[in-house]
This record gives C-alpha cells, structure tokens and sequence, in this order.
C-alpha cells in the first residue's frame, strides 16, 4: 500500500497484545525540580518507559531509531549497533549515549534529559557518517511506541510544525522534531508500524495519519539537516493543547539552555562535603554519588515522599498491562531503605517527607498497607511486621540527626505503630520477602529495634512507666529469638546442627506459641516445595546483629555463618554473592526463560551489602563487598536485584556475574550500597540503634515476663516469671489455679499512651504443674468472652 490518502486509517486493528520491555535498565532520570513530571528509563542505548504524570505510571514501551541506508539494510538502533551509556557531568542523571554500527560506518550520540521545568524529554541527537559511501544517504525514522491495547493516534500540525500525537485514557503524548519530520505515519504493531514498513525494503512507504484504539506505533522520518545534528522531544500532558504547547515551548529554546539548567538542579543536590564518603569506596565515589541520584529520582512529584521500589517492570518483556503493580509501588519497608540510606548521605528533605507520607497512610490500628500506590490507595492487603516498625525506625533516626523532624510531631504515628506491633506479634502475616508466615528472625529484629527506640523517646519526655511497658514485651522478644528461630537438629551441614532458620512458619490467624522449629514443615513459595523448617535458611538472622539485637561474635550467629556460606554463598566474578535461601523460586529459570510464578532464586546484591554490615560489626574491613556491589553495577551503574550465578549460557542470554531479568535498578540494592559505604566511613553499622546494642549485647537484661495476648496464646509459663495478659479493651480477668474450685478477678490497667489494657500475673509462689485458667469479661460491651484459657506453671 503506497502513499495512502490524507486522513488514511491505518490496517491491522488492534495490533498484537502489547508487552513491557526489558527491565535491564542502564540508566534512569528526571529533572531534579518538581514541575517536570516525567520521568525515562534507558537500556540497549535507547529510551525504555516514559513516566507521566508520577512515578508509577509508565506510557510507552520504548523509543528507538530506525536506520537505513534505503537501499540495502534498516538497523534497529537497540538490536544492530553497540552501545556505550556515559555520564558527561558529575551528580546528575544526563546521559550521553554513543550507538556505533559494528563495522565502524556510521554512529548516533544521543543526549538525554528532560526540560527542566516541562514535562518533556528530550533527545538531542548527532548522526556521524564515517562510511563516505553513506553520506547524503543515510536516512533515520523515530519509532516510538505508547504502551497498552487501547491507545489511539493521529498526525497533527500546529502552525508549520509537524507533529504525532497518541493518546490513552487521560495522558496525551506528543512528538515532534527540531528539524522537523519529513514523513510521519502511525500504525499498529506487528501489522503497520514503521517498523514493519521499513524493514520490507528500507524504505518508508507508508503515511497513515490515524490508528483508532490498539497496540500502536509512531514513525517520524528525520528531515536530517546538514550538520547531522536535532533534537527529537516527547511532550506529555492531560490535554492535547496543552501537550504539545508545552513541547514547541521546550523546542523554542535552545537544547544547550536546557541541559544547563538540567545539570545546574541536579548540582544543587550534592552531596554536602561532610557526607562525601568517597574515601571508603574503590571507585572514588562514582557509584555513591550516583546512587544517590538514583534513590532520588524514584521519588514521586506530586506525591512528594513517595519513592517507588524500581522504574523497572521485571521480565516486562513477558508481562501484560496485568502486571503494572509490583515494583511500581510503595513498599513500606523498601521506602525506609531509601529514605535511611539518603539519610545516611545527609539529604533530610526526602526522608522527612517519606515519614510524612507514611503517616498519611497509617490506618487508625497503627498499621500500614502492604504496598500502596503513590496515592496512598492500598495494593496488596498483607500485613508485615517489619513494615509497620520501619516507620518507627525512621521517625527515630530523623529525631535523633539534629532537628532533621523538623516541626512534625510523629508521636501519635510511632505510639500506634507500637501498640499494633505489641497487639500482633511476634507472629508475622508475611516475612520481609512477602511469602511465608512465622517467626522470622529478621522481622524480630527490626521489631525490637522499633520498639527500644519507641521506648528511648518515651523516656526523653518523661514517661517513665511508658517506656518500662514497651521494655518488658521488647525483652520478651529478645528472650525467645532463639527458641523461635533456632534448630538443633539442622542437616544441612555436617557438625552444625544449631543454626538460625529462615522462618519458623506458623498460622498467624491461630498461631502456636510453641512452634517447634526442628519439626515445623515450611511450604516455599513459586513451587518451591514442602520442606522441614530446620532445612530451610537464609541470611535473615543478620539484621539481629545490624539492628544490635545480638553480637557479630554470639556462637549461633557464626554457626549460622559457616551453614549459610556452605549453602547459599556463590563465587561470582566480582565477588561473593548469596542466594536468599535454598529452595527460592523466585528467580530466571535454568535454562534462561523468564520467572513465570516459578524459577530458581539467584544471588542477590542486597545480601552482599548486608554481608558486608556484618563483617563490620564483627570488626572485619568490609570494603571486598563494597568493591563487589560496585562491580555487580552494569555499564549505566544500574544495581540488579538479581544475577546470574549459574555458568554461562550457550545462547549468550546469561553470563554469571550479570543481572538476570528481575527489576533493576532496585532502589533497596543502591540504599543498601550507600548504607554501607557510610557505614564504613562510621565504623559501625549506620542501622545499629544503639540503645537496643546496649540493652542486648553490651550489658544484656533478662526478661521477667512471660507475654499473652489473643494473637499469642501461650500454653506455659516457667515459675517465678510474670504472666502479663495484654488486651485490646478493658476487660476483668476471672481467673482460677485450682480448676475453678476457687474463682478471683483481676481488672486490667490501661496504658494510655498505647491505649492498651493489661494484668500482671506473679507465679512465684504458684506450685509447679498448676494451671492458671482464665476468662475475659469486657466491659465496654458487657459480655463474656465465652471460652477458658489455660497457662501451665513447668
């Protein structure tokens, strides 16, 4: 079909069913200021997803150049040239991209960077013809993609300038050229793009000037000016007007203004000399610096605070507009990562308003979502103990840099966090990976770190009694870790049969408090399998000695050591790397295919980086691990969540050392790196809270207390200990030792600063083998509880 008619519909309706792209970012980047609201991904040297209006919403697949000769080859930019991704100023996410034809022809540098006050990107390009036999013939189409099944698109003009406009429910895109296009055509994928059009015979054929409804496809052929160089910009906006206003205005000045003010905001973010740790890098500070930018620029700008977990979608290529959740959201637990790690670098603007967010999003019980859009609107409908006391740690760590809290007033926020954390625990819905319920030794951690500092600021302002409350349930945590989470009969490794497991799983809907973890059977997530508890471990139980819950010298905290290293530790090129735990089918399959709800769990950089925290609390250099999540970066100083840790693929497809097809870059890996680069610097762990490291390791306390609640009915009680009974409401407890011959009521005391009830029960005189039997009358709604708990006295 040539030169079809003016107002031509394109053929081919709705196209094929639309896919992410790859998630193998190698750079990412915005304008520092907050009235850009768009965001772009980069990986195979051109432009990935466009986010408009906020963080987690992604518009377009990819944009890429076509390159043809018209004659006798069409390239496609990402699969046929090499690549090389730069970073031509300090502190600041501009790119320059140089895609060379591999016999040396001909090569595209590419700036990338968005208007510094416009919701634009632009792409200032230079052709180079080095092949003499090319020049005056080489020719270069845009080709960009809007992602999803229902977009629609047309080409537009306003005034003399020629433009392609898509749009999608409420978001508008907008194309257009510094030198104009000399041919424009939209189509739909797989039928009547441009690239179908051009790879037939290297030549653009088609004009169709509309494409209603499907999976489509933008092609603008470069009216190339003489000195090979333009500025292609892609404008987004809520309204066609007012879109491609926006982009004629960005192409009115020139690209030089832009990429000065886009590099003049990013400066502005520096690292403040006190916080450039670059003596404790081997790199002279490059990734620190850019990792920085890299957690900053997944902060949303309209929801300020809000920093999602990745701009990536993991194995997009596979995945439908089903699969847009995930990585583009809120992760509590995630968002502290990157706040505390920003925080470590002296940035307190994103940390505070990160708190702040969260705040707006904690429920009146004191928890927080699972996940949430940056709108605060709830995802996933999980509970996770580690996410409702990551805010606390938080809200600790800004009080305690100096007035960085500013004039907010977080109490109510951490009381609630606290009185829902003493309510629910120490059983967790879900553990910090999201798929096992239990006790977990890495969510125990960060809960008695929580509630030490909860204690900490309660003491500061004068409530005493407070603060002795929160003690008494953290010691009791501290007490139990280990009959909780520790196995004596470990088989994993010959002579090391007590070690940490990864999770002790029990039901948190009808927990048992006495869950053996030598017996317990786990069944692992993403077909996994059923497996003994005490067969199953990971590195969770290091955080007991981030957080300073346990010391880096304790004999079970360096057996587990020596099983995790036999089992889990891989030798990778750029260093040691482990796996999260055995049996984790979370991860690309053997033979290279894509995670699918199955796979096999790889080595993750994070575990490097937490590794490294140890060997520094163990009074270790951890500088090999800092050099080995240096290395682990690709060529855009992106940090996988995943890699390789198999041999090489014949297909090329997987190289050990390298990221496998998971989300990258993952926020938790660049604020873990960053952690640990301060750390050093510090020569102590940056999350170590120090008055839990005093209680627990310098000047360790027993606990007195035995804890019950409705969520943690205990069976037994050792005598000479005190039963506390820890309620939700004002309740009599009528209670018996003798089966009831004999009857005695006790009126619970309220905690008001946590607005929880509670009776204290001494068993000191209480002869051994007697049971306490007891029931609850409420008295806010005058009824009995209607069934006997029973306590035995060992």
């Amino acid at each position: 079909m040539m030169n079809p008619p003016e107002n031509a519909l394109a053929f081919g309706a709705p196209g094929i069913e639309p896919r992410w792209t790859s998630s193998a970012k190698e750079g990412v980047g915005t304008a520092y200021h907050t009235s850009c609201r768009l965001w772009f991904t980069l990986s195979h040297g051109i432009i990935n997803e466009i986010y408009y209006p906020r963080v987690d919403r992604p518009n377009t697949r990819d944009f890429q150049f076509l390159i043809s000769d018209g004659e006798t080859f069409c390239h496609e930019e990402k699969r046929d040239l090499n690549h090389v991704v730069e970073y031509p100023e300090r502190d600041c996410l501009l790119y320059r991209l140089t895609n060379s034809e591999p016999s040396g022809r001909y090569r595209l540098v590419k700036h990338v960077l968005t208007d510094p006050h416009r919701s634009v990107l632009l792409v200032h390009t230079k052709v180079e013809v080095l092949d003499e036999s090319l020049r005056g013939k080489l020719r270069l189409y845009a080709l960009v993609a809007p992602h999803g099944a229902g977009n629609s698109a047309r080409c537009s003009e306003i005034s003399a300038s020629k433009l392609i406009h898509a749009q999608r429910e409420d978001v508008h895109l907008v194309v257009a050229c510094s030198s104009e296009f000399a041919r424009r055509s939209v189509g739909y994928v797989g039928a009547s793009d441009g690239w179908q059009d051009l790879m037939s015979n290297f030549k653009m054929d088609w004009e169709f000037r509309t494409a209603e409804g499907g999976n489509i496809a933008l092609t603008g052929e470069i009216d190339l000016p003489g000195s090979g160089e333009f500025t292609i910009a892609i404008a987004c906006g809520g309204s066609y007007q007012s879109t491609a206003a926006k982009l004629l205005q960005s192409l009115a000045e020139p690209f030089e203004s832009h990429r000065a003010g886009y590099v003049r905001q990013w400066q502005r973010a520096v690292v403040n000399p006190q916080f450039d740790f670059s003596d404790n890098t081997s790199d002279g500070g490059g990734m620190y610096r850019l990792s920085r930018c890299v957690l900053l620029a997944h902060e949303d700008k309209v929801f300020q605070g809000a920093l999602v977990a990745s701009l990536s979608i993991p194995w997009g290529e596979t995945k439908s507009d089903n699969d847009r959740g995930g990585y583009h959201l809120v992760w509590t637990r995630d968002l502290v990562q990157s706040a505390t790690a920003l925080l470590a670098t002296g940035q307190t603007g994103t940390p505070l308003r990160a708190l702040i967010w969260l705040a707006a999003l904690q429920r009146t019980d004191g928890s927080f979502p699972q996940n949430s859009w940056i709108n605060g609107t709830a995802y996933w409908s999980g509970l996770q103990l580690d996410e409702i006391a990551a805010p606390i740690l938080l809200a600790w760590r800004l009080y305690k840099q100096g007035g960085a809290i500013g004039s907010f007033d977080p109490r109510v926020m951490i009381l609630r966090a606290a009185a829902y954390l003493i309510l629910q625990g120490p059983v967790t819905d879900l553990d910090r990976l999201e798929e096992n319920s239990g006790y977990s030794p890495s969510t125990l951690a960060t809960v008695i770190a929580s509630l030490v500092c909860v204690a900490e600021c309660a003491n500061e302002l004068g409530y005493t009694k407070l603060a002795d409350f929160i003690l008494v349930y953290a010691d009791w945590l501290a007490a139990h870790i280990e009959e909780w989470t520790v196995t004596t009969q470990g088989e994993l490794v010959d002579g090391f049969p007590r070690h940490y497991i990864r999770i002790n799983p029990t039901d948190p809907d009808a927990s048992d408090p006495h869950a053996d973890p030598n017996t317990t059977m786990i069944q692992v997530a993403n077909g996994g399998g059923l497996h003994p508890a005490r067969n199953v471990v990971g590195g969770d139980f290091l955080h007991l000695v981030r957080f300073g819950i346990r010391s880096a010298n304790d004999p079970i905290v360096r057996d587990s050591i020596e099983v995790i290293d036999r089992v889990l530790k891989r030798d990778l090129p750029q260093g040691p790397g482990w796996r999260r735990y055995n049996h984790d089918g979370y991860g690309q399959k053997g033979d290279g295919g894509a995670f699918d709800g199955t796979g096999v769990g790889r080595c993750w950089p994070i575990l490097t980086g937490e590794r490294g925290h140890y060997e520094l609390a163990a009074g270790r250099d951890p500088m090999p691990f800092i050099r080995s999540m240096e290395n682990f970066a690709n060529q855009g100083g992106m940090i996988t969540e995943q890699l390789w840790d198999a041999d090489d693929l014949s297909s090329g497809s997987m190289k050990r050392g390298s990221a496998t097809g998971a989300a990258m870059p993952l926020c938790w890996s660049h604020a873990e790196y960053v952690s640990l680069v301060r750390s050093r610097h510090d020569g102590v762990c940056f999350d170590r809270v120090e008055p839990a490291f005093q209680r627990y390791v310098v000047n360790p306390v027993q606990s007195r207390y035995e804890i019950w609640s409705l969520r943690y009915p205990l069976r037994c009680v050792g005598r000479g200990k005190i039963l506390r009974i820890i309620l939700s409401a004002e309740a009599t407890i009528v209670w018996s030792t003798d089966d009831w011959a004999r009857t005695n009521q006790s009126d619970t005391i309220h905690e008001s600063g946590l607005n929880l009830w509670f009776a204290d029960f001494a068993t000191a005189e209480v002869p051994i083998g007697s049971v306490i039997s007891f029931t609850c009358f409420w008295k806010r709604d005058q009824r009995w509880e209607g069934r006997n708990w029973q306590v035995s006295v060992l």
